[in-house]
């Protein structure tokens, strides 16, 4: 009799950082997001494993050692905070390693059993040299890199559906053939410098559900049959909804379903395990957040059929 497959989520208290009050960063999700699924029955809390910190070494293998210890030694300057949006601590910079290698412990979980997810995560505005738009690490870099370097991937696929270009993600692969990055985004958002990934695909303002997902459904297959991936990652922000503070698009919650589900039912026919991040999301009601994340762990779950 086969093993029962079961779904693996990443989640740590550390996830929900304190933040200055009245911050724009919707911290509290990350609490949430767990409680929302444990109280509806779609998880139990075996589901739920708590990363321990990853290494300085694993970090470098996608940072420079420069940044890495700022991070570390709190030496950050004034204008670098900015850059990333939170004020440095101890506590945050530790809260990013522990994220990062909840990012690489789904690997492991998604190689065994077709798709795992972190609570947090997907922060792709981080460079190899510093951080930006509230990102410090770049885990899906740092994952993918340690996948390459143990030869538990020969071709990975980034699939980064946030509103927002995956900036740092696209410039730290640029000369990396085994990283196909394809970003789906608002063209006329943050970054409004944007760079330049294997494939980009540029959505106008008040894009709407059919356009959203035709462009999706065209580009994903063919995708998966010209990379032939050992895995993916799937990047599934919520920041593409019409409630969004800052995504200017008009993606309904279906759509962000129907999306999510595209994607799993696409990489699961292609048997490509998947490794997903929560990424983005800025609706002024957090339960709009947090509804729309947790049917990302919905569609996982059915899909891959895991317990």
């Amino acid at each position: 009799m086969n093993k029962s497959r079961k779904l693996h989520i990443a989640f740590d208290p550390i996830y929900a950082h304190p933040l200055p009050e009245g911050h724009r960063f919707p911290m509290l999700k990350y609490e949430l997001i767990p409680q929302q699924l444990l109280y509806e029955g779609v998880i139990t809390g075996d589901a739920l494993f708590s990363p321990q910190p990853c290494s300085d070494a694993v970090v470098l293998l996608a940072h420079c050692p420069d940044y890495v210890t700022k991070l570390k030694e709190q030496t950050l300057s004034a204008r670098e905070q900015r850059r990333i949006g939170f004020p440095q601590s101890p506590q945050l910079t530790l809260r990013e390693f522990v994220i990062t290698q909840g990012t690489i412990d789904c690997c492991r979980h998604a190689l065994e059993n077709g798709v795992a997810l972190n609570v947090a995560g997907g922060t792709h505005h981080a460079f190899r040299d510093r951080g930006e738009g509230f990102c410090l690490l770049n885990d899906f870099a740092v994952a993918a890199t340690v996948l390459l370097q143990q030869n538990r991937a020969g071709k990975i696929l980034i699939i980064d559906l946030d509103v927002h270009q995956g900036n740092g993600t696209a410039k730290i692969f640029e000369h990396e053939e085994r990283v196909f990055t394809f970003s789906m985004h608002g063209k006329h958002n943050y970054p409004f410098v944007k760079e330049k990934s294997d494939l980009d695909v540029e959505l106008p303002d008040g894009c709407t559900d059919d356009i959203y997902l035709e462009k999706l459904a065209a580009i994903l297959p063919r995708l998966l049959e010209t990379e032939k991936p050992d895995l993916a990652f799937f990047l599934s922000g919520v920041d593409v909804l019409e409630t969004d503070r800052f995504g200017k698009l008009r993606v309904t919650m279906e759509g962000c379903r129907q999306r999510d589900r595209l994607v799993f039912s696409q990489l699961k026919a292609a048997s490509v395990p998947c490794v997903v991040a929560m990424g983005g999301g800025y609706s002024p009601q957090v339960k709009t957040i947090v509804e729309a994340h947790c049917n990302t762990f919905k569609a996982a779950k059915e899909i891959f059929d895991l317990e």
